[in-house]
């Protein structure tokens, strides 16, 4: 076998991984989408609010320091200690479903039977109050997120594989890329087994089919809508770790929301295994085009591949691989 054919081979096993980077972001708007009927243009930023939490708690930053520093003339930066990783990632989670709580009771709780547009644009501004939010709150700077997880080329792997072919280096794989790879496994099967095997779970598809249906046996909208707000926030700290460990913890975070929605129309809106599956289908179709194609049009196809094949799904199949085909009668 050729170099090129290990290569190609190293090329999708880096797709399939950064397409699972990408699907653990749709996750979050598949989750919400489901329970609620709501796009939540928020998801990417509560992704970078989450990173930002996470950094701030594990660092003993003092929030709002600037602000206060400004305020009263003080020169406050640290409380002087630092928060074990696994400590700073509950306290950060505690964060985010307290973001579910205010989230439910001052926006959806108010806004409940609007039209999807309404709640939408609701999202929107959450979207803008959140990014601003965390800058005031824990600064705008790029922060270095560190929890243990390895990273660079997998060097054994890389060692093992040299040689299989003349001219062929080894298998490079990052060591980070293949640990969200082995955590978006679980998450995605923790998913499905809550979605559909648990009281709650089946409460959430129910809210999803007929809100109205749903009150009339006793399920709690406002309840629901807390717990899958703090599921997607859940899923949102998880993106942010991984990619906030990848490329550090700035404002291009929350831009990862828009190469999700690619993800979301390949994989269907209403489906957890579909984000997955979109997400795979976008990040082996990127890398393999930019490494095929590209050098023949003068690369960078990877900005812009996803919305491309987005698009021609939504001419020919714009329900998705696995979403649900919307049948109205008249």
């Amino acid at each position: 076998m050729s170099a090129n054919f290990f290569y190609t081979i190293e090329v999708i096993a880096n797709g399939l991984m950064t397409g699972v980077m990408y699907s653990l972001v749709a996750l979050g708007f598949v989750l919400i989408f489901k329970a609620s009927g709501v796009f939540n243009y928020a998801q990417g930023v509560m992704a970078l609010f989450a990173a930002m939490t996470l950094v701030g708690i594990q660092t003993g930053q003092v929030p709002f320091a600037h602000l206060i520093n400004v305020m009263f003339g003080t020169h406050l930066d640290k409380f002087g200690w630092e928060v074990p990783t696994i400590l700073a990632i509950i306290l950060a989670l505690i964060v985010m479903i307290g973001f579910a709580f205010i989230v439910e009771r001052y926006i959806l709780k108010h806004l409940v039977n609007q039209d999807p547009i309404i709640l939408f644009m609701a999202t929107i501004g959450l979207a803008y109050f959140m990014e601003g939010f965390g800058d005031l709150m824990w600064g705008s700077e790029i922060k270095k997120l560190d929890v243990g997880l390895p990273q660079g080329g997998n060097v054994w792997l890389e060692n093992a594989t040299a040689g299989w072919a003349e001219g062929f280096y080894g298998f490079y794989l990052d060591n980070l890329d293949m640990w969200a790879t082995a955590i978006a496994i679980v998450l995605v099967a923790s998913l499905i087994v809550f979605s559909n095997y648990t009281k709650t779970g089946r409460a959430l598809r129910a809210v999803a089919d007929d809100n109205q249906a749903a009150l009339s046996v006793g399920i709690s909208l406002r309840t629901i809508w807390v717990i899958v707000w703090s599921l997607a926030g859940f899923v949102a700290l998880v993106a942010g770790i991984m990619w906030g460990a990848k490329s550090g913890v700035q404002f291009s975070l929350s831009l990862i929301a828009l190469k999700a929605l690619p993800v979301l129309m390949l994989g269907g809106f209403t489906s957890i295994p579909g984000a997955i599956v979109g997400g795979m289908i976008i990040g082996v179709g990127e890398k393999l085009f930019e490494f095929a194609i590209g050098p023949y049009i003068g690369g960078a196809t990877e900005n812009w591949f996803a919305y491309v094949l987005a698009l021609l799904f939504l001419v020919f199949r714009p329900q998705g691989l696995f979403g649900e085909k919307i049948i109205e009668r008249v």
